[in-house]
């Protein structure tokens, strides 16, 4: 059992590592300018519209082990792809009808001389896919890339299996879709390797042929190559069992080294913690068990009473999760896992056996996130900013799959809102910007006819939220500010002219401030909100909404006089200041020195004067005051996470970001209970993890540390940072050259250390009013503490 053990891990590591060393090739340049000579198949007889679980065969012969056997590949739903047995990656890429992923790799390493079989898990889940799960109909296809691939073209040559093993279950599915019931029975053990026989699989029925871009006139499922890395996969193993009933489980038994026996007629059941929230494929390997059922509940958190409370607690607390369920069909060896991976701190293993005992030889998680790594970093002698930066970094990791997500549990969606802030936090501690471009562009993809995009996408269910169509064009800024890409920005102009265009429409000239709004004008979860929308946000007159379009208006100002357009810059321009004017008109109460949520004065909020120093509603030199009042005016509606990453750039504007460090508390605070990503929103709160409030791993950068652009393409940089609190502070921010490190020390008279830069990169060292030019290399600082 021991050396079966072993082998199994062995396996699964060359199988993990093979995924980076078959991923990588490039599509020939034929397949993405002419009609693919492969066709989409499926299996004949069955729905491609229903939930479905398929295997495709596909057995040829080799004289000789090519150097490079290059193959492109994608399905609808989803596949996972088997070479002689060996899993070596899934897809396809996640995108819409229009532009549909296709992975490219080079499986010469997993070939053989003679017989060799390209076995193909697809799925469509039907009714209940995740709502980020574009489809149009169930189908694979691989086209080799030259001729010497062209052997295993999907055609009437390959063989496929409908797999009523599978069912759905739907219990608890949310927006990620729906789990698996497996019936071991069912299954057709072995499938995917060479010796398998696939007789009486019936041959694949043929539809159309595969299209790239601009061929031909059909425009569903156009076929483009994979624009981002595959996500990694990675072993991980579960920390402890934290309470068993009818059993007791070894310590041994989750390291691998030690299996557990059920005997027959058992019920039994184990609450697992991973001691920390992660997103993974659960894996276990079982043995015998014939007539047993398996059940395993994925958590969060505990609860009790509908609360969560402390998330380390479980005294009294049971879990209420999605499940996924197996039966075992009495075989050797039988490795259950799952369609999709999961998400889950707490895993509650539920068995009942039947005539024959049961071996769960190991179980495990299959770590899987978008391959994001941490080359940026920050450190200061502040009590708690580790952990605050652990916890942040793993939020922001969690919400990062083939898109971003707004959380990894529930919904799976990619949001304008949250996707801004994880864009600036990939940014910032790894430099990969391929996600931030597939979520500019997609989104770009999901205007409508009316101009805006939508609030999410990809995305079945359409959703609009008018603030975050602004907050896209402000994405876009971002991209202009850190890269410098003038094509890329440049193709997103004719979406920013048709969303301005359409907030433009929409100002009310009796009032000069924005009018009625339609669709779901969510700004924040803020308490006194009714679903997130200030006081008037779609009957017009809200300043929240109008000073949010001043805000996006400068940005799209500088990108319209950047890129071609300096008339509509002007026209953008001057109705940037009648809003700011109409505003300041109607909505600034001389007596409170705030603005008010709406031109009735009904309402006062954080949310309208953060809104007012980042549009310059204000003169400047009321900035600092402004910000004073609204973050020490308790009375007024409080932002939650979320919008915080805004508070804090007014304040950082307002020239008080020296205060940032001690406006840390709301995170400490979820650490303290037991939180190892950052919520939603503040207790009580739906989602554990939500990677808009991951925003400190970018402002202990950005702004402790001052790391930012000066200017577009960030061609130099700027760095002005702000210790506050601290005595130390050492950070580094990826650069396209190297890294931007600072690492200084205060005391009561002096600043001083280092600042180092990459090549090619000249910038601005700023202290209190003292400016100090920085080169490559490493510069030393001394400036006095007081200046």
């Amino acid at each position: 059992m021991k050396r079966l053990l072993i082998s199994l891990k062995l396996a699964l590591f060359l199988m993990f590592f093979s995924v980076y060393q078959v991923y990588g090739a490039e599509p020939s340049s034929k397949w993405l300018k002419n009609q693919w000579e492969a066709s989409w198949i499926c299996c004949p007889g069955k729905s491609v519209y229903d939930y479905g679980v398929y295997h495709f065969r596909k057995s040829f012969f080799l004289k000789d082990i090519p150097s490079s056997f290059v193959i492109n590949v994608s399905a609808d739903n989803r596949y996972r792809l088997f070479i002689n047995g060996q899993d070596i990656g899934c897809g396809p890429e996640r995108g819409d009808i229009a532009h549909w992923y296709f992975e490219t790799f080079d499986i010469a390493p997993y070939l053989k001389k003679g017989n060799n079989t390209l076995a193909v898990l697809v799925w469509n889940l039907g009714e209940n896919p995740p709502v980020a799960q574009m489809t149009l109909r169930t189908g694979l296809i691989v086209q080799g890339n030259s001729g010497q691939e062209k052997v295993v073209n999907t055609n009437k040559g390959w063989k496929v299996l409908c797999d009523t093993a599978y069912s759905p279950s739907v219990d608890r599915r949310y927006y990620s879709g729906c789990n698996d019931i497996i019936n071991g029975l069912k299954y057709p053990w072995g499938w995917e390797k060479t010796l398998y026989d696939d007789g009486k699989w019936a041959e694949a029925r043929v539809m159309e042929r595969g299209q790239p871009y601009g061929f031909g006139d059909r425009v569903d499922r156009v076929l483009l190559p994979r624009d981002i890395p595959m996500m990694e996969e990675s072993i991980q193993r579960m920390a402890s069992v934290r309470r068993s009933e009818g059993i007791t489980v070894s310590p041994l038994f989750l390291e691998g080294s030690s299996p557990l026996i059920v005997p027959p007629h058992q019920k039994i059941s184990f609450l697992i913690d991973q001691k920390f929230l992660t997103t993974a494929y659960p894996e276990m390997l079982i043995s015998n068990g014939k007539g047993s059922s398996v059940k395993i509940t994925y958590s969060e958190a505990l609860y009790k009473n509908g609360q969560k409370g402390n998330r380390d607690d479980i005294e009294g607390k049971k879990i209420d999760g999605y499940y996924d369920q197996f039966f075992p069909d009495g075989g050797k060896d039988r490795l259950f896992s799952t369609l999709w991976f999961k998400t889950y701190r707490y895993i509650q293993v539920d068995i009942q056996t039947g005539n024959d005992s049961l071996t769960v030889q190991d179980f495990y998680g299959k770590y899987t996130a978008y391959p994001f790594k941490e080359n940026g970093f920050f450190k200061t002698d502040v009590a708690g900013i580790d952990k605050i930066w652990t916890v942040g970094w793993r939020t922001a990791r969690l919400c990062a799959h083939e898109t971003y997500f707004d959380c990894p549990y529930y919904e799976q969606l990619q949001y304008i809102g949250d996707t801004r802030i994880q864009a600036l936090i990939s940014l910032y501690v790894d430099g990969d910007d391929r996600l931030m471009r597939k979520a500019i562009k997609i989104f770009d993809w999901s205007r409508s006819y009316e101009g805006i995009t939508t609030s999410r996408y990809p995305s079945r269910f359409i959703q609009y939220i008018p603030p975050y169509s602004m907050f896209w064009v402000n994405m876009v800024h971002d991209f202009w500010m850190f890269r410098d890409d003038q094509q890329f920005i440049r193709e997103c102009i004719p979406g920013i002219k048709t969303v301005l265009e359409w907030f433009a429409s929409k100002v009310d000239p009796s009032t000069g401030m924005l009018g009625p709004i339609p669709y779901w004008n969510f700004v924040d979860w803020a308490n006194q909100w009714k679903a997130g929308v200030p006081s008037y946000g779609s009957e017009g007159g809200s300043s929240v909404m109008t000073l949010q379009f001043a805000y996006t208006l400068k940005d799209a100002v500088d990108l319209l006089n950047s890129f071609g357009e300096p008339e509509l810059a002007k026209k953008y321009k001057t109705l940037y200041q009648n809003l700011i004017k109409s505003t300041n008109k109607l909505c600034w109460d001389p007596a409170r020195q705030l603005f008010s949520d709406d031109i009735k004065h009904s309402a006062y909020s954080q949310h309208a004067n953060i809104l007012a120093i980042l549009s310059d509603a204000l003169p400047s030199k009321m900035q600092q005051p402004l910000f004073e009042k609204l973050n020490s005016d308790t009375s007024l509606i409080q932002t939650t996470f979320y919008f915080k990453y805004y508070l804090i750039q007014a304040m950082k504007k307002a020239g008080l970001g020296d205060r940032y460090l001690s406006m840390l508390t709301p995170w400490q605070n979820m650490i303290d209970m037991g939180l190892t990503t950052f919520s939603e929103t503040p207790e009580p709160t739906r989602s554990d993890c939500h990677a808009w409030s991951a925003s400190p791993n970018y402002d202990l950068l950005a702004t402790v540390c001052g790391i930012v652009p000066a200017g577009p393409g960030f061609k130099s940089v700027r760095i002005e940072p702000h210790l506050g609190m601290a005595n130390k502070i050492h950070g580094r921010v990826p650069y396209k050259s190297g890294f931007i490190e600072v690492n200084l020390e205060k005391n009561s008279t002096l600043v001083k250390g280092t600042v180092s830069l990459p090549e090619n990169l000249n910038g601005q060292f700023i202290w209190k009013n003292k400016k100090i030019k920085i080169v490559p290399g490493i510069n030393k600082i001394e400036c006095k503490t007081g200046l």
